[in-house]
């Protein structure tokens, strides 16, 4: 990029890279648990909360994964215009096709022969989550435009520009869930989607704006690198694409275990704010993997970016730990979130069981940008098919034999998912300088 990737770094540059993107994942993760708090609101809040959590949004996530690693990919690769131009072309030929799968999927037969039984939703929840999915239809390509898009940002060392674009969607997605209450007539999953849909695409238009004086100035100038060939490309990306697609997985696979476990409709209501807590602690160890994509390659950088990592692992554990251990729980679930009584006990038990994720996400963020720093990614799908395989061999034993609530099934399960796949890309990235 320029002189600065050779000379040594800092902590003070990793705090720099990262804070950005930390409360731009924040902003997402709080957004989650908004949401979650719109929908316990409105009318029929444990039916249309079942349908966000047990259709629309694992549905959503799923459909959208391929797509998810843009953001690494275009962090790594936009090294000069040609590179841009043909990434950019890729991301959205890809976008356009995912959102076309997902209006097949909520607009045709499709939801109610292929959505409907393999999830088997409580009755309640089936229409309210073709309505939400519906709704929701624009979201894979909003997300592979703004991913390619912040991409760049990252690559260029304008990481505060990705943090002001979530702002502006959270301001947006904040709006139309105050709008939808206050109006108090329109279905939760309705309120739920919508305004999801909405915040994403002005993130994305935010991703483009602030990307244009990248393009124009620092890309423009960039020095031609070598010719970026789809036959380059695609053994690069092809491994990063599959890592969210099994990932992803869990959602739908954690739901449809919910479904079949002691009552479904509870617990299915309680995963959305229970994970919403959950993903906000692990937002901010998400955002590291960008760092050490666009850092690891830096004189000195593994022995700063390991230290960094193990005190964003403990801050971050210790807030949940905080929060799931006290009783300040029942204060985020029946004020904040405004859960009824009997889905707060559900919700507080589960918490605790998930008190370790944060600081797996953290080394899994770790262990990926090195990996993906030195362009050898055929682990991190092999990581996340074996978090695949943990979790739902722990999900079917639940299913089968056990006496837990789902929602506790499905932490635990996610939670012994996640140290196997951690211990494996620790394995990996250790090879790379042994």
């Amino acid at each position: 990029m320029d002189a600065a990737e050779h000379s040594t770094l800092t902590k003070r540059q990793i705090y720099d890279a990262w804070w950005p993107l930390a409360a731009s994942w924040l902003l997402m993760g709080a957004e989650m648990s908004l949401v979650s708090a719109a929908i316990a609101r409105l009318a029929d809040s444990t039916f249309h909360l079942a349908a966000f959590s047990g259709i629309v949004f694992p549905v959503s996530l799923l459909i959208e994964a391929p797509i998810i690693m843009m953001l690494a990919a275009s962090t790594a690769l936009s090294v000069d215009r040609e590179a841009f131009r043909r990434l950019k072309r890729f991301a959205s030929v890809a976008g356009l096709g995912l959102s076309l799968v997902h209006a097949l999927v909520a607009f045709t037969p499709l939801y109610d022969v292929l959505v409907v039984p393999l999830l088997e939703p409580p009755v309640g929840a089936i229409e309210p989550g073709r309505l939400g999915l519906q709704l929701m239809t624009p979201w894979s390509w909003a997300i592979a435009d703004r991913r390619f898009h912040q991409g760049l940002l990252i690559r260029f060392g304008r990481s505060k520009a990705v943090g002001v674009g979530t702002f502006v969607r959270l301001l947006v997605t904040v709006s139309l869930l105050a709008g939808g209450i206050v109006h108090g007539g329109i279905p939760g999953i309705a309120v739920a989607a919508s305004s999801l849909s909405l915040g994403v695409l002005a993130e994305m238009a935010s991703a483009r704006l602030f990307s244009r004086s990248v393009i124009r100035g620092r890309l423009a100038q960039a020095p031609v690198g070598e010719a970026l060939t789809l036959s380059k490309f695609l053994p690069f990306f092809l491994p990063l694409a599959l890592t969210p697609l099994l990932n992803l997985l869990v959602q739908p696979i954690g739901s449809a275990s919910i479904a079949r476990m002691t009552m479904p409709l509870e617990n299915l209501a309680a995963w959305a704010p229970v994970t919403g807590l959950i993903f906000m602690a692990r937002s901010m160890g998400i955002a590291f993997n960008e760092v050490v994509v666009s850092l690891a390659g830096r004189t000195g950088a593994r022995q700063i970016l390991g230290p960094f990592a193990f005190w964003v692992a403990i801050g971050l554990t210790s807030i949940l730990a905080l929060i799931s251990l006290t009783p300040l729980s029942a204060l985020w679930f029946e004020v904040v979130t405004g859960l009824d009584p009997d889905l707060v006990e559900l919700a507080r038990l589960a918490v605790p069981l998930g008190i370790i994720l944060p600081a797996a996400t953290v080394y899994q963020s770790l262990h990926t940008g090195y990996l993906v720093n030195a362009h050898k990614t055929r682990a991190v799908p092999e990581s996340v098919a074996l978090f695949l395989l943990v979790t739902t061999g722990c999900l079917v034993l639940g299913v089968n034999y056990g006496e837990m609530p789902g929602v506790q099934t499905a932490l635990l399960s996610v939670t012994a998912g996640a140290l196997v796949q951690n211990l494996w890309l620790w394995r990996s990235q250790r090879r790379l300088h042994s």
